[in-house]
């Protein structure tokens, strides 16, 4: 049985380049500094004696940086390649996330975060066409996976290291976020020199076939306001969630860094074997269709189950579970629809769904939380991600079938499935 396991695992990541591993390890050295972003709701509240919806504000502006920085991070990228995009998303985050530590006004927290967030977050359409680059189109998903893991693998320690680090002052985050952030930069350089995969790049695009649009692909578009739906309720995990555990559960600032270092666990754990196993056998949207569903359960639960730290970990481990079936194969779905002359631009407009999901989740959160309370947070939650879901199916009906007795048929299925 041991030994059936670890060939298990041993396969899940065979078949990958050097190079997905060489992003991979970047990504990993990054995001295990990533602790301001988790811990900035409480650090505005607490620290800073912003109000709630002032804190929504300020994790707002994180979202719009993003929306701006993927746009044009994903321009940059599709005219002069992914490698110096990365690089100088990497290296100026780096010192932004050392001057906002310095920022006391409300003011001022909002204007860095926005010009951080815009830096920062260019990489993120340059690093996806970059793992596609450098991946096949049979081991695509899993080197998105190999990714994501990177990215939870870092989380996990993050996660937990941010705790322990904001129960004996906030400011240590800023510091380890920064100086993480110019490494990663340092290590890009080290491990992957920047003249290959500029000739690489451009070669790509010189042999590219066609001149289609993201923005002209109305089925991409409808996946994309799917995906903005889902978004908004996912990222209350990072925003809203870690306050409610504080002033609502009354956890301490070191178990809320467990909970958020659990879910990246579990996708460490469970995430590249299962991508290994189901890849291929059903379309991604109905693998997506599922995680949503999932998600939203996980929400719902904070109002259905009793104060406890065992009730906590159990919506994590549903949350967690409906991210790892859900996103994985929305990277399938985009990808499956470029060409390699506008990789950048599906990429870019793909981030900026998440970043405008970003601007709306906080706001969203705090509002409700202000003018209901925590309580229908949850539910609101849970009946989005129903919706996002059905969206999900009726977009693969849509998608595969084309005609209105396909849309009928979704809602059998899901009806037949209650």
């Amino acid at each position: 049985m041991f030994a059936s396991t670890i060939q298990l695992y041993k396969n899940a990541y065979n078949g990958l380049s050097r190079e997905s591993w060489y992003l991979s390890l970047v990504m990993l050295v990054n995001r295990a500094g990533t602790m301001v972003l988790p811990f900035m709701s409480i650090y505005c509240t607490q620290q800073l004696h912003f109000t709630i919806a002032q804190a929504g504000i300020v994790l707002s502006m994180f979202g719009v940086g993003s929306l701006v920085g993927a746009f044009v991070g994903g321009r940059i990228t599709d005219k002069y390649g992914f490698y110096f995009v990365q690089f100088g998303a990497l290296l100026s985050g780096g010192f932004l996330f050392l001057v906002l530590g310095f920022q006391q006004s409300f003011m001022a927290v909002c204007v860095v975060t926005f010009i951080l967030s815009v830096c920062n977050d260019a990489f993120r359409p340059a690093n996806s066409t970059a793992v596609a680059h450098y991946s096949l189109p049979e081991n695509r998903t899993r080197s998105y996976s190999l990714n994501r893991l990177a990215i939870n693998l870092g989380w996990a320690f993050g996660g937990a290291l941010g705790g322990f680090l904001a129960s004996v002052n906030y400011h240590l985050l800023f510091w380890v976020d920064g100086f993480t952030n110019i490494f990663s930069a340092l290590l890009l350089v080290k491990l992957m020199p920047h003249t290959g995969a500029i000739k690489q790049a451009v070669h790509n695009v010189k042999e590219a076939i066609g001149n289609a649009s993201a923005y002209k692909d109305g089925v991409y578009l409808m996946f994309l306001a799917c995906t903005v739906l889902f978004a908004a309720c996912f990222f209350q995990l990072f925003t809203m969630q870690p306050v409610f555990y504080k002033t609502q559960w009354h956890f301490n600032e070191a178990f809320i860094g467990v909970l958020m270092s659990l879910n990246g666990l579990l996708i460490i754990a469970i995430e590249m074997v299962l991508i290994h196993k189901i890849e291929g056998r059903r379309h991604p949207l109905i693998y997506v269709f599922w995680g949503v569903l999932f998600m939203g359960i996980g929400f719902a639960l904070s109002n259905l189950l009793p104060v406890s730290e065992w009730a906590a970990v159990v919506i994590i481990l549903f949350i967690t579970f409906g991210e790892i079936m859900s996103i994985p194969f929305m990277n399938t779905f985009w990808l499956a629809r470029t060409n390699a002359n506008n990789t950048g631009q599906y990429a870019a407009l793909y981030t900026m769904a998440w970043s405008v999901a970003q601007i709306l989740a906080p706001v969203l959160g705090g509002e409700i939380i202000a003018r209901s309370g925590y309580e229908l947070l949850w539910w609101a939650l849970g009946g989005l991600t129903f919706v996002s879901a059905i969206g999900f199916l009726c977009l693969y009906q849509l998608k595969f079938k084309r005609s209105i007795i396909g849309i009928t048929e979704a809602w059998v299925i899901l009806l037949g499935n209650i």
